[in-house]
């Protein structure tokens, strides 16, 4: 993807649109150095930047008196840390339903706000736009040569080649779609190391309850070795205890709290069980598979560096199933859909399944090694055998990613794609 002045189109640059047009205010929502600044930016008419150290006492002054007078400005108006003065959410709301107007504010935050502070959810009058790091095709890593959405339409017939090495993906992974990265050409994971030290400072809940780094650092790393996963609390309470020495107060409920705290800064990003109807009477197992908001953040916390990964496969599989799941996300909700796992009591697994508002959806395997194309062939068709007829009727596509090779159709219909060729 190919920007002008200076600024790299991201995929969410249509949602945000799309969602100015019909609410009076959107909330841009994702991790620290994802981009929503920048990309919020080239949206608006306006901005306030409340972190701004050499107006930040003053903002907080006139909000003391008239937090109005912060809205004042052409809109669509930026408002950068909102939460760093929660009574702006309300002024935003009051204000939208007032004016009656769509497209009015634009709000950005990565870390939490004290909700006690809150009077009003906005439910209806502010909208929500997910934002995460980039994926590989709006970081110039992917040609592009096969988009997610025309695997909806029942006669693709997908070819290309990734010039992509097993080598570069492990580098890809390590380094992270982190947009300075990206622009900078940043090699190695400075980047993602930076931002993985910021995730582990002394930090403070929604509640106001303080969070240990040590415990912090203890949860991370324990997610990072269970990442691609279906780990369960207890597998992860169990993983923050070795040789059983507990981590200072870590139980059960200390574990949740933070777990709610990484979810709520948007450090993790887990995928949800799809529940489809069966013909057979196959329990379907409903946990959630666990990934982080970026894979290197995975790999800081394992110590991983990209030659780590060339010699360990196993790890390495993992955490490039964690990238996949990454841009697949970013790819399916330009399509306004979601990516969900299915997994049954049986023992089938399938990584994802693509599911779009209409109820068309898609199924895909995650193979890093080409080798493995007919296992993921054999789930993908397991699982297609299983779903009732009104279900296997909206299924549009089977595909199995891969991390290097050709794109092609298989005789049976399933398409095999390097990640280095998939797009929107």
């Amino acid at each position: 993807m190919n920007g002008t002045d200076g600024y790299t189109p991201r995929i969410v640059d249509e949602e945000i649109k799309r969602k100015l047009r019909d609410f009076g205010a959107i909330l841009v929502k994702g991790p620290k150095w994802c981009g929503k600044t920048t990309t919020s930016k080239t949206h608006s008419s306006s901005s306030l930047y409340l972190e701004d150290p050499d107006n930040r006492d003053r903002y907080i002054e006139i909000a003391e008196m008239k937090v109005s007078n912060l809205l004042k400005g052409d809109n669509p108006r930026l408002i950068d840390e909102w939460q760093i003065i929660p009574k702006i959410w309300d002024a935003v709301r009051f204000d939208v339903d007032r004016r009656n107007l769509p497209g009015l504010y634009i709000l950005t935050g990565s870390t939490l706000v004290d909700r006690r502070q809150i009077m009003h959810s906005g439910t209806g009058r502010i909208a929500t736009v997910r934002m995460r790091t980039m994926s590989l095709w709006e970081s110039g890593e992917s040609d592009g040569s096969v988009s997610i959405s025309s695997l909806f339409e029942s006669s693709t017939i997908v070819e290309g080649e990734s010039d992509k090495s097993f080598e570069d993906i492990a580098s890809l992974i390590v380094r992270g779609g982190w947009p300075a990265a990206v622009i900078r050409k940043v090699d190695g994971n400075s980047m993602a190391a930076e931002y993985c030290r910021s995730i582990i400072q002394p930090s403070f809940s929604s509640d106001g309850r303080r969070k240990s780094p040590e415990r912090l650092r203890k949860v991370m790393e324990s997610l990072s070795r269970n990442i691609s996963t279906s780990a369960t609390n207890s597998k992860l309470l169990e993983d923050t205890t070795p040789d059983g020495e507990p981590v200072p107060s870590m139980n059960r409920d200390t574990l949740t709290e933070y777990l709610d705290y990484l979810g709520d800064i948007s450090v993790t990003e887990d995928v949800s069980a799809w529940t489809p109807k069966l013909r057979s009477q196959v329990r379907i197992l409903t946990g959630n598979t666990r990934y982080l908001t970026d894979p290197s953040i995975a790999a800081y916390f394992l110590g991983a560096s990209a030659k780590d990964l060339e010699y360990d496969p196993e790890t390495f599989g993992l955490l490039f199933e964690a990238l996949v799941i990454r841009d697949l996300r970013i790819y399916v909700q330009g399509l306004d859909g979601e990516v969900y796992h299915y997994r049954d009591k049986n023992g089938l697994e399938v990584d994802a399944i693509v599911h779009l508002w209409d109820g068309r959806w898609g199924a895909v395997e995650v193979k890093l090694n080409n080798a493995k194309v007919p296992d993921a062939v054999e789930s993908l068709l397991s699982l297609s055998r299983k779903v009732d007829e009104e279900v296997r009727s909206k299924l549009s596509f089977m595909a199995v990613i891969t991390a290097t090779g050709y794109a092609y159709t298989r005789p049976d219909g399933i398409h095999v794609i390097p990640i280095g060729c998939l797009k929107n």
